[in-house]
């Protein structure tokens, strides 16, 4: 049975077994529940996107051989191509929850997607008064992020987005190799209390219940469903590539572009718009454009007669620019 079929309708599946070097044993086992913000409640086009999109062949190839070897898949490809939202397709598709995004700029660091302490709170509520003076819990100064909630030890995989992950230092991607290889990760605050408290509740980001992290260790039970994004800026180490599922998406043909356009605004749109969809074909030939600018232009045309411009090719080339400055 496949397991991600790319067609953005929900279906059963099995999770297959892992190879034998890519078994994780955490545990014991968690359950939380996620509130009103977490994932795609909070980016409101996410399902849209992820029930609209459409994976090629060698997209769902590549998706299913990094579930089935428990490796983070690595999508490289340029702006618009659909990177981030293939992440979105794949939970919704493998009904997994909402997606775990993590942004990557130059100034991220590993911790910041494993957990946050706030020792400043810590030290300001200890100042307090006896009688106003929280509960000594350290538990409430901690909160895991998005890489730390998808290492947890949960019966099914989350699925995990870094995104851009080519705009961080250069230490991260080996950073990240070492976390994602052994599938688990210490919290040094909790590691050191461990003798004296073995387990302690943290909260989680975006979710409306803390679990419980015992002697410091998280470790995962089910790897999860790992996307990192790249937009092709920068060279990866070796050694980290090899540990990836690398999947390079190109930009979409014309038959593609009709399929995305019949997606998000049906087959109407498409037929009144097949010039519109080779005059991008045209101007992407010759400069950067993403997919998403088709769709917009589509969509204006569709709806001119309410932004006041009359000439349907002059209100296309509003938001048809090419992104690159010399294009």
């Amino acid at each position: 049975m496949v397991i991600f079929r790319g067609d953005g309708d929900p279906h059963p599946w099995t999770l297959p077994d892992p190879p034998p070097w890519r078994q994780f044993n955490g545990g014991p086992l968690v359950t939380y529940t996620t509130d009103a913000c977490d994932g795609e409640a909070s980016r409101p086009n996410a399902v849209e996107r992820a029930v609209t999109y459409r994976a090629d062949a060698r997209e769902v190839e590549l998706v299913n051989v990094a579930i089935m070897l428990r490796r983070p898949l690595l999508v490289t490809g340029r702006p618009g191509t659909g990177k981030s939202t293939l992440a979105y397709a794949i939970a919704h598709e493998l009904g997994l929850g909402p997606v775990l995004r993590w942004p990557v700029t130059s100034r991220t660091t590993l911790q910041d997607g494993l957990y946050r302490y706030d020792a400043i709170a810590r030290l300001q509520d200890a100042n307090l008064s006896p009688q106003h003076r929280p509960a000594a819990d350290i538990g409430r100064y901690l909160q895991l992020g998005p890489l730390g909630t998808a290492l947890l030890p949960t019966e099914t995989p989350r699925v995990l987005l870094i995104d851009e992950v080519d705009k961080s230092d250069m230490d991260l991607p080996n950073d990240l190799l070492n976390v994602l290889e052994d599938g688990e990760y210490r919290i040094p605050e909790l590691v050191r209390i461990a003798d004296t408290v073995a387990g302690v509740e943290v909260g989680i980001e975006q979710a409306a219940t803390p679990v419980r992290v015992e002697r410091g260790l998280v470790r995962c039970h089910a790897f999860p469903i790992v996307v990192m994004t790249s937009n092709g800026e920068r060279e990866f180490p070796p050694a980290f590539l090899r540990r990836c599922v690398r999947l390079d998406i190109a930009e979409p043909d014309a038959e593609r572009l009709e399929a995305i356009v019949r997606a998000h605004l049906g087959d109407e749109a498409l037929t009144a718009n097949a010039d519109l969809i080779q005059r991008f074909l045209e101007r992407r030939a010759v400069g950067e454009l993403a997919t998403d600018q088709l769709l917009n232009a589509i969509f204006l045309t569709m709806n001119a007669e309410q932004t006041g411009v009359a000439d349907r090719y002059e209100l296309a080339e509003l938001v048809l620019r090419h992104l690159n400055p010399t294009g």
